[in-house]
């Protein structure tokens, strides 16, 4: 229902410079509208500046300028699902700012009582470090920063306390929350104890997999990855071997939250980017949380999160510092200029790169593909985006990854979970 996300779906507008005709706003008091621009109203001997704000049926508000911070740019959920108009002076905006209240009063309350479980009930207390742990951290080809160490020493506290740990990890994308996730899934499968990681997309997933079998290479640790990109006789056995504890490490997407999934011994759930998975599998996640450890990644933790760390409801790690040799990201913002996109383009292939070109909407993105070709004359280009079939939106992102392709033109999704540390150029197209 629409009513549910408007909080986090929507964003305070600081110009009239940033809205187009046509937009969708959000009023305070009068709900959802259509921004139609700004007219100059002369009320007795003042002249005005008026936001113009279309409803349903024929009823427009005229709202002064400075009033602005009452409208917020409605943002929605995604796809070309358009919100319902509200229609002026009736109380349906009213029930659905209450009907929402009344749903944030209810989270709070059993988010409440779902910590206060896990506080009063014991958890499993690993052990100290062994020499084996040390044996495996020793073995990272890069110098942790202090506050990888810091965030390490963190998570290990908690593993060892005897209740259940739920930790929220926080860092850039590059700043090298994965190792140190690494480091405290070691630390559990020496206790004997599984240890699975979820993930938001199945790229991402096979990523993780690649990454801890490199990682875990020297010791006897058993990891598994249940995707699409596996047979259904490949995840009955792998199925199979996880309930009997012969697979150590499991990496998937939202099928590890199936019925089918059982544990020999659960011991740490590391979930990467939570705020990415739906209604159903948070609700599922709840049950794990009551006994079992728990760590969350996120680069970018969405406010509810965020609070409730502060709040001390949840623990957090933060990773603030880059690693050794990074360099701080250029951001530049200018209208669109061919030349300077294709120069920038040009840098990114010459040196052995690739590119991202995020286009948001994808009834025209065929032809911002055409026009990035004409941009990048002989780079390789493809499109991806939300529409297409799961199979091939892997497919593409696999190429891509495997750099059978050099400028990926894409909508958002790009954003939910491909690590290419080869591309270091992203353009992004508002149009």
């Amino acid at each position: 229902m629409l009513f549910r996300s408007r909080r986090t779906k929507s964003r305070k507008i600081d110009s009239f410079s940033a809205l187009s005709v046509g937009d969708y706003v959000v009023h305070d008091i009068h709900g959802i509208g259509v921004y139609q621009g700004i007219e100059k109203m002369t009320l007795g001997e003042v002249t005005r500046d008026m936001m113009v704000i279309a409803y349903k049926g024929e009823d427009k508000l005229y709202l002064p300028v400075e009033q602005m911070d009452s409208v917020q740019a409605y943002i929605g959920t995604g796809g070309e699902r358009k919100p319902r108009i509200n229609t002026l002076g009736r109380p349906d905006w009213e029930k659905t700012k209450a009907k929402a209240k009344k749903a944030v009063e209810d989270m709070a309350d059993e988010l409440i009582a779902l910590y206060a479980k896990r506080r009063s009930q014991p958890g499993f207390a690993f052990g100290r470090d062994t020499a084996w742990q040390q044996d495996f951290e020793s073995r990272f080809e890069y110098e942790e920063t202090d506050d990888q160490l810091r965030c390490v020493d963190e998570i290990k506290k908690d593993m060892e306390k005897p209740v259940p740990m739920d930790r929220l990890l926080c860092g850039d994308v590059g700043y090298g929350k994965t190792e140190v996730a690494l480091r405290a899934a070691f630390k559990a499968v020496m206790e004997n104890k599984q240890v699975a990681v979820l993930v938001p997309t199945t790229i991402l997933a096979q990523q993780h997999y690649n990454t801890m079998t490199e990682r875990f290479a020297h010791f006897p640790i058993g990891v598994q990855v249940i995707s699409r990109f596996k047979s259904a006789g490949e995840q009955r056995l792998i199925l199979k071997d996880l309930a009997a504890g012969r697979v150590d490490i499991i990496v998937g997407t939202h099928r590890l939250l199936s019925k089918d999934v059982t544990f020999k011994d659960l011991g740490l759930l590391i979930i990467d980017e939570e705020q990415r998975f739906g209604v159903k599998a948070k609700e599922k996640l709840k049950s794990f949380r009551e006994n079992v450890d728990v760590l969350t990644l996120s680069a970018t933790p969405i406010p509810r999160t965020l609070h409730m760390s502060m709040t001390g409801v949840r623990d957090m790690s933060v990773i603030a510092e880059p690693p050794t040799g990074r360099r701080p990201v250029q951001t530049y913002v200018m209208r669109d200029n061919a030349m300077v996109i294709g120069d920038a383009i040009a840098r990114e292939l010459n040196r052995g790169g690739q590119v991202f070109f995020v286009h948001n909407r994808i009834k025209d993105i065929r032809e911002t593909a055409d026009r990035v070709a004409r941009m990048a004359p002989g780079a390789k280009i493809v499109v991806a985006h939300g529409r297409m079939s799961g199979e091939t939106l892997e497919k593409i992102m696999v190429a891509f990854l495997n750099k059978e392709y050099d400028v990926l033109v894409t909508t958002a999704i790009v954003e939910s979970g491909m690590d290419v540390k080869n591309a270091n150029t992203m353009i992004i197209d508002n149009g």
